[in-house]
């Protein structure tokens, strides 16, 4: 059978410690729950834990949010577009927006409704993904400054998630000058910089982020741990929250070398055998997982003497070693997935999702509501 793992200690314990990392900053933050594809068990657990605010880029998935409790706070990561506008509306509280004639389209809605949705402006400050240019926000907000059913709750920018560059200090003073000139200019307060994200967590830690950066969007930290600036794991959070676990369905002593030309007619890319010398044995084990269940090159065994040799669209080739380590077909080796490997896994319909029991206590005393967790047995969903 092959299942990805949740671990909710290890997923609480990486919200407490990043919790006390925001009361610090003095800053308020939002979960990013994308990588969940909208699966109930999970976000349910995530509410028990007091988490109050949750944001996905997909309308489906802040549905599954909603049904979970009404009162949550949800916030739609994707810039709206303007055929879901209606549902932008009725399903989230705040959106990240580019364009006038969305949130005009926003408004219109909203006072259908006789309801006020929150707006974050949008910057480009040089990842080259959405955000208007700053030479234009004045205009663009003296448009949108007065419409009837929107609140402005701030501005805002993505930066780290698309071209790779790493955030900087600079980029962020830019935000506070922009902030500072848009409430001088209109006299009217901002209450949110929310450019915060799991890559900016390094500056957090090191003292470097300037505090008017108030808001956080946080996901991948939350369920991986990562450090996306410095690579491995950040400091006091954990990194085995989620395990795939992969069934064995054969388990052979092999040539580790092709015993024919290898040419590219193969349609993913397997593992280099510079290193191999021809004539060279060892045991692999075929897991009956492959490219169509997951990115395979976003997988790292838990156990760092194997090696992921390469993969189909239905299985995986592992390296084992010399010896068996002691495995046989109907075993299962664990791997630990990177963001991409992740999401992938909890979209599709081929993986069982289960949650490992909760055993969790509330033990200090960072920003969420009260709450009583109930332990969650484990099991299949």
């Amino acid at each position: 059978m092959n299942r990805i793992l949740i671990n909710l200690d290890a997923i609480y314990e990486n919200l407490e410690t990043i919790g006390r990392w925001m009361d610090d900053h003095g800053a308020c933050w939002t979960v990013v729950t994308k990588v969940l594809c909208g699966h109930q068990d999970t976000l349910k657990a995530l509410q028990q834990m007091g988490i109050r605010s949750m944001g996905d880029s997909r309308l489906e998935n802040i549905r599954s949010i909603e049904k979970i409790h009404p009162a949550l706070e949800s916030w739609y990561l994707r810039v709206p577009d303007l055929t879901s506008v209606s549902d932008v509306v009725r399903l989230a509280d705040v959106s990240l927006n580019s364009e006038i004639g969305v949130i005009e389209a926003l408004n219109e809605e909203a006072r259908k409704l006789d309801r006020v949705h929150g707006v974050v402006i949008m910057i480009e400050l040089g990842d080259l993904r959405e955000g208007i240019l700053p030479g234009s926000l004045i205009n663009f907000y003296k448009h949108v400054f007065h419409l009837s059913n929107i609140e402005v709750k701030g501005i805002g920018a993505n930066l780290g998630c698309m071209a790779g560059a790493v955030p900087t200090v600079d980029q962020f003073m830019q935000l506070v000058l922009y902030k500072e000139l848009l409430e001088l200019k209109f006299e009217h307060p901002l209450h949110l910089i929310s450019a915060g994200s799991s890559a900016v967590l390094p500056l957090v830690l090191d003292g470097q982020l300037p505090k008017p950066i108030n808001h956080f969007r946080i996901g991948e930290a939350i369920f991986l741990g990562t450090d996306l600036i410095n690579g491995g794991i950040l400091p006091g959070l954990r990194g085995d929250a989620i395990v795939l676990e992969a069934e064995i369905a054969e388990i052979k002593k092999k040539s580790l070398v092709p015993l024919a030309e290898t040419t590219s007619i193969a349609p993913f890319i397997s593992e280099v055998n510079e290193d191999r010398t021809p004539g060279q044995r060892g045991f692999r084990a075929l897991v009956s997982i492959g490219n169509l269940d997951t990115e395979i090159s976003g997988l790292t065994p838990v156990n760092p003497q194997y090696s992921i040799a390469g993969a189909s669209s239905d299985i995986t080739v592992v390296n084992i070693g010399d010896e068996r380590d002691g495995l046989k077909v109907g075993d299962t080796i664990q791997f630990t997935p990177n963001y991409a490997a992740f999401v992938r896994l909890m979209s599709g319909r081929y993986i069982e999702k289960t949650l490992r029991p909760a055993t969790y206590t509330r033990r200090n005393n960072w920003k969420a509501d009260s709450f009583e967790v109930a332990p969650v047995l484990e099991q299949p969903v």
